[in-house]
């Protein structure tokens, strides 16, 4: 039989240990509360004015009129993201630096490179998605052919002749091209770049021939008549050039591709900070004129969850897996 005394100082500890989880609780929530206090930084893990540096400045806008704080976007280009990604593991897991994912940094580079400074599996938190990229084929205006399928006669009549430029080795553009060469059978020269601006630079002045890449990036380009565009490699047509047709409907089956963008904090980021960032982000999100400046780049506006957002990462990276190991294109020693 228990002593009494013994079962009072077990109620006694149990009481303290709830109350100070209580109590922890009770702080943190304070402390989320009153979080922003200074400046937030978001890491774009690119150059300035690709798709994914313009979504995460449409967002982040409005996040710093919300929060009463200034939000400056950062960009660390270089590695495919990778050193973008490298300096948001590194920095203080407290909210204040944040970073802006993509299917490339976050679904392919773990399978894409042999070696990474950071553990993709444990550097990152997600926070949530906010945006789909839906992919643009577009071509050099010189090219001799106005839709998918005479791009693909072209190609098939000139096996090796015709380009396809990418941002660079194994990245979401690339995988998109050799999709799209394993789906129509057609045999095109891929020509990587060190970064999207320099392939947009070539592909405007014809020294390449044509290149998959968000409708966010293109479609400026393809307005002004710089470049015309071939098929859009998602689902659905797109808002922002709606005379353009899906791959499906050009009679090309299963080649979608695309990209997307979403926050994620460093390993360790109070999860009341997190759940208040995409509380947040979805207010954001639902505002009419946030969805319609997405639109007008060629973006389609995409909260949910912190683990709908790791959901998408995960099944995103089996995905482009296979498509990497069985192509042999990862990189490094």
């Amino acid at each position: 039989m228990s002593h009494p005394f013994s079962l009072t100082r077990r109620a006694v500890a149990v009481a303290l240990l709830a109350g100070g989880t209580l109590a922890a609780a009770g702080i943190a929530h304070a402390q989320a509360a009153a979080w922003p206090t200074k400046t937030v930084t978001i890491v774009v893990p690119f150059a300035v004015g690709g798709g994914t540096d313009i979504g995460t400045r449409i967002v982040a806008q409005r996040l710093s009129q919300l929060w009463g704080q200034s939000v400056v976007v950062d960009n660390r280009g270089g590695a495919g993201g990778n050193l973008g990604l490298d300096v948001v593991a590194r920095a203080r897991p407290d909210g204040y630096t944040l970073l802006t994912g993509n299917v490339g940094t976050q679904s392919i580079n773990p399978t894409l490179y042999k070696k990474l400074s950071y553990n993709p599996d444990t550097a990152f938190t997600p926070v949530g998605q906010f945006a789909e990229l839906p992919f643009l084929l577009a071509a050099t205006t010189s090219l001799p052919a106005n839709n998918v399928r005479e791009l693909i006669a072209l190609a098939k009549a000139n096996p090796e002749k015709y380009t396809y430029a990418s941002s660079g080795n194994g990245g979401s553009p690339h995988l998109s091209g050799e999709t799209f060469k394993i789906a129509t059978g057609i045999n095109l020269l891929h020509i990587p770049y060190k970064g999207g601006g320099a392939a947009m630079t070539d592909l405007i002045a014809g020294n390449v021939h044509m290149m998959f890449a968000s409708v966010l990036e293109f479609s400026g380009h393809v307005k002004a008549g710089k470049l015309k565009a071939l098929a859009i490699s998602s689902k659905q047509r797109v808002a922002a050039l709606p005379d353009v047709p899906t791959l499906e409907e050009a009679g090309v089956k299963g080649a979608e591709s695309g990209s997307w963008l979403g926050l994620l904090a460093p390993a360790g980021t109070p999860q009341a900070v997190v759940d208040k960032v995409s509380t947040d982000l979805q207010q954001v999100l639902a505002m009419p004129e946030v969805q319609q400046q997405l639109l007008a780049q060629g973006a389609v506006a995409k909260g949910g969850t912190p683990g709908e957002f790791a959901a998408l990462i995960a099944a995103d990276r089996k995905r482009y897996a296979k498509i990497i190991v069985d192509n042999n294109l990862q990189l490094g020693d």
